[in-house]
C-alpha cells in the first residue's frame, strides 16, 4: 500500500497545474496518467505553438450551465498570472491575434515548464498507470491502480472530456463522478467543424482550403472570424466558435461581406461599372475561384447592368445573409473541447472540491466549463487546476 497526501488523475494541463500547486504548498503528491506521455493535448495545440492563455479572458468567455461558477477561479488565477510563470521561464512568446498567445518556438515549452515545476515541488509522475477502482474511506480514498494499490486524503479528477480519444481521451471522470452521486449534464462535441451533405457539399469540396473573413450567427451569438471550406463541409475559427452554440437542426447565418452594406455595394458598383461581369466583381473580395463559382453556381453572372434592382437585393441577401443547416459535425474525433459534463452544481466554485464526497476534487475540462477559441479552455485548466491545488 502507498499512502500520500494527493493523488491526481490526468496529467493534463489542469491536473500538471494542480499538483505543481499542490507540491509547492509542501504536500505529497502523484500524478498518475493512463498515456505514455503527459500533456499530449497541450504539445498538439495551436498547431504545435501552443495558444496557452487569452490576454481578455473573462467570465464571458466560458459556457456553463451555471455562468457564475467560473468566476472565483478566474479571479483568483488570472492570465496574467500565468504569463508571470512563462516569464520566469523564459518562454519565448507573441501575440498573434485578438489577444491569443502563443509561443516563438513550441509547445513543448510549455509543457516542459510544467513538469518542471512540479519536478521542483516534489511532484511523483507516473506515467502508463490506469486506474482501476477508486472506493472511498475514513481517511480519504483508495485506489487500485497499473502500479498496485495507493491511498490519499485527496483525490483530483482532471482527466478531461471525451475530445480526440486518439490523445487518450476517456470517459472516466465522468465515471467516477456518476459513482460519487454527481450529476452529469448531456455531453457533445464543441470547436467542431460541420459537415455538410445536401447540395452545398460540392461546393465546398470545389472550395476546399479557401478562407475567406466572415460573420457567423446562431442562437443569438456571433463570431466575427475566418471561414474555411474544406471536403467535409466548413471549418475555420468562426465556424469553430459557433459549433458551440448550435444544435442539431439549427441554421447558422454567414455574412461573407462584413464590412460591407452589400446591396448599397452592387448599387454602386452597377452605376460605376455596368460593363463589368458579378463574378469579376466578387474577385475584387474573394478568391477568382470562389468569385467565379458563386457568380455561376448562386446568380449565372452576367454584365452588372443586366440586374433589376430586385436581382441585386436578392444576390446581397444571399451573400450577406447565407442560411444554411449543417448536416452535424465532426465529432469528438476533431472537437477541441467536450461541452458538458459534471454539473457544477455540487462543487465548489472556489476549491473544486465534490460537495457529496468530501477530498474529491473536479478540475478542467471534466467539468461543464468551456471556453470559446483563442487560449480559454487553458486559462480556464490553469485557473480551475490552482484552486484545488490551493486547497487539497
Amino acid at each position: 500500500m502507498r499512502n500520500t497526501d494527493v493523488v491526481v488523475i490526468g496529467a493534463g494541463a489542469a491536473g500538471l497545474m494542480c499538483a505543481l500547486t499542490a507540491g509547492g504548498r509542501g504536500r505529497r503528491v502523484v500524478l498518475l496518467d493512463h498515456a505514455n506521455k503527459a500533456g499530449k493535448k497541450i504539445l498538439m495545440s495551436g498547431g504545435g505553438r501552443c495558444n496557452f492563455t487569452n490576454l481578455y479572458t473573462e467570465p464571458g468567455n466560458f459556457l456553463s450551465r451555471n455562468p457564475h461558477f467560473c468566476k472565483s477561479a478566474l479571479a483568483r488565477y488570472t492570465q496574467w498570472d500565468f504569463i508571470a510563470l512563462v516569464d520566469a521561464h523564459k518562454v519565448a512568446y507573441h501575440e498573434k491575434k485578438l489577444g491569443q498567445l502563443f509561443c516563438d518556438n513550441k509547445a513543448s515549452d510549455i509543457l516542459q515548464m510544467l513538469l518542471d515545476e512540479c519536478a521542483s515541488a516534489g511532484v511523483e509522475l507516473r506515467l502508463e498507470t490506469p486506474v482501476n477502482a477508486i472506493e472511498k474511506t475514513d481517511g480519504g480514498y483508495l485506489l487500485q491502480t497499473g502500479a498496485g494499490a495507493m491511498s490519499c486524503a485527496s483525490l483530483v479528477i482532471a482527466t478531461g472530456g471525451l475530445s480526440i480519444p486518439t490523445l487518450g481521451a476517456s470517459g472516466f471522470g465522468y465515471q467516477v463522478a456518476r459513482q460519487f452521486g454527481h450529476e452529469l449534464l448531456p455531453t457533445r462535441a464543441g470547436l467542431v467543424p460541420f459537415t455538410i451533405t445536401d447540395s452545398l457539399k460540392e461546393l465546398c469540396g470545389e472550395l476546399s482550403g479557401t478562407s475567406v473573413d466572415s460573420s457567423v450567427s446562431c442562437n443569438g451569438e456571433r463570431f466575427r472570424e475566418n471561414i474555411l471550406f474544406t471536403h467535409r463541409g466548413l471549418s475555420g475559427p468562426a465556424i469553430l466558435q459557433i459549433s458551440s452554440y448550435w444544435q442539431p437542426g439549427d441554421a447558422i447565418e454567414i455574412d461573407l461581406l462584413p464590412d460591407r452594406d452589400a446591396e448599397a455595394w452592387l448599387l454602386e458598383e452597377q452605376r460605376a461599372h455596368p460593363d463589368r461581369e458579378l463574378k469579376t466583381l466578387l474577385a475584387e473580395v474573394f478568391t477568382k475561384k470562389m468569385a467565379g463559382l458563386l457568380a455561376e453556381r448562386w446568380f449565372a453572372s452576367r454584365p452588372m447592368r443586366q440586374y433589376s434592382p430586385a436581382e441585386l437585393a436578392e444576390i446581397a441577401a444571399r451573400l450577406s445573409q447565407w442560411r444554411l443547416v449543417p448536416s452535424g459535425t465532426e465529432g469528438y474525433r476533431t472537437a477541441e473541447v467536450t461541452l458538458g459534463g459534471v454539473s457544477t452544481d455540487e462543487v465548489s466554485s472556489k476549491t473544486m472540491e465534490s460537495q457529496r464526497s468530501p477530498g474529491l476534487y473536479f478540475v478542467g475540462e471534466v467539468l461543464d466549463v468551456s471556453g470559446h477559441l483563442g487560449g480559454f479552455n487553458f486559462q480556464w485548466a490553469w485557473a480551475s487546476g490552482h484552486a484545488a491545488g490551493e486547497c487539497v
